[in-house]
């Protein structure tokens, strides 16, 4: 098999969750171990931080791998969904996995007769784990699909686990309460191994608490001591008072980010008292070069200042989108301009009310079976205020919003992950 014909057996023979939706979820961990003991247990050769979370994990696992990479550690790092290219999903000192390689593991895999059918998900961090121990990384940082407790990652055994926070999404998997999809999360802790909370709250901490004392694994809540004093603006950067460091200055400017530099803070505060030598002053400096440390893309980031600075996100779901609201609502311009495309199985209903009113809309959609069609989102979005016109695909949307668009105005696009995918697969 060639590259191409690797990645298409790859989404199109295999349960993908994220072109098929519920048709794609395997949950469970047989199959994982099962493709583990097929390729000889690579995830035990190299300490692993396991990251798990409704929002910010993504931008957590960067900066804990963006730290440990200035610090000289060799580090690998999983996450997911990509956005172009299917190898950002795992790379080493930021350096994607490449296209022989990819092809090599599949290949492998597919001469070993393997009897079972294992997912997309499954085979993915399958060929990370491989990749890392072949690459002979000192640690790697793993970032779970979806939930945690049944997700393919979970039969990692790490040196810290990491849970961001819990929100209401994927709940026909995870659950329709915020206890019970911490249930779901807190499913990473493992015995006698610290665990960092980021965010809790009355209805989830007790789970957390609960479930880390039952497995003696020592637990700490990054909102009880915040390494975060507060934030400011300054040139499209986040200048960030912190309790250890000082002032540092982070290159993702979400305001959110503040919640996930404070938990990236108390890890590195924890895996310091493991005996990891971190410099200070590499700490400081890594926050400001994480897109350029590890290829992070998507979060409140500028991709355009003509006609009119254009802000594109990867918010998705109610947390998400409330960040990216409450952030618009401080940035000054005249008019706003949204460019929209959301996938059908998001909570639209709590979504839709809370996008501003006075914008104008753009209405689109991803190029996946999972994406709700600009025109359904149209009617639902009037049900609720919201005024606009349907596009065939982000990037006809978004020529539509700058010839409307005056220098002093905003544009804004985002809604669904895959909607930034094909938008950066254009302009790249």
């Amino acid at each position: 098999m060639n590259y191409q014909e690797t990645i298409d057996y790859l989404y199109n023979q295999r349960p993908a969750f994220e072109r098929q939706g519920a048709g794609g979820y395997k949950p469970g961990l047989q199959t994982s171990r099962d493709l583990d003991a097929l390729f000889g247990h690579p995830h035990r050769n190299y300490r692993i931080i396991h990251v798990a979370g409704t929002n910010g994990k993504g931008s957590v696992s960067h900066m804990l791998a963006s730290m440990l990479q200035l610090n000289g550690y060799r580090v690998g790092l999983f996450t997911s969904p990509h956005f172009v290219d299917f190898r950002e999903r795992i790379r080493v000192n930021g350096e994607m996995i490449s296209q022989d390689e990819v092809t090599r593991f599949v290949q492998e895999f597919h001469d070993m007769d393997y009897h079972g059918t294992p997912s997309f998900f499954e085979l993915t961090s399958t060929m990370a784990f491989r990749f890392f121990a072949d690459q002979q990384v000192d640690i790697a940082v793993i970032e779970t699909g979806l939930g945690g407790r049944l997700d393919s990652t979970n039969i990692v055994m790490p040196i810290l686990s990491v849970i961001t926070n819990v929100s209401l999404d994927h709940t026909e998997f995870l659950g329709h309460t915020l206890a019970l999809i911490a249930g779901e999360k807190a499913g990473i802790i493992k015995p006698h191994v610290p665990v960092v909370v980021g965010e809790a709250d009355a209805e989830t901490r007790p789970v957390f608490e609960q479930t880390a004392h039952l497995l003696q694994a020592p637990i700490t809540f990054a909102q009880d001591n915040p390494q975060v004093l507060d934030i400011d603006h300054e040139a499209g950067s986040l200048v960030v008072n912190t309790t250890r460091h000082g002032i540092v200055t982070c290159e993702l400017a979400g305001d959110y980010q503040r919640h996930n530099i404070n938990t990236a803070l108390t890890a590195e505060q924890i895996l310091e008292q493991m005996g990891l030598n971190l410099n200070p002053d590499l700490i400081k400096a890594s926050f400001n070069r994480i897109a350029s440390t590890t290829g992070l893309m998507g979060r409140w980031m500028t991709i355009a200042t003509e006609p009119c600075r254009t802000i594109c996100d990867s918010g998705h779901n109610i947390a998400g989108i409330t960040a990216v609201v409450d952030q618009l609502r401080h940035e000054h311009y005249d008019q706003l301009h949204m460019v929209m495309g959301f996938m059908r199985d998001k909570d639209l209903q709590h979504i839709l009310p809370l996008l501003p009113r006075e914008a104008t809309y753009y209405y689109t959609q991803a190029s996946t079976p999972r994406a709700l069609p600009a025109d359904e989102l149209r009617t639902m979005a009037a049900a609720h205020g919201l005024t606009g016109e349907c596009y065939r695909d982000v990037m006809t949307a978004l020529q539509a919003a700058r010839a409307a668009a005056s220098p002093s105005d905003l544009i804004y696009i985002g809604g669904s992950m895959y909607v930034l995918a094909e938008l950066f697969s254009a302009i790249k």
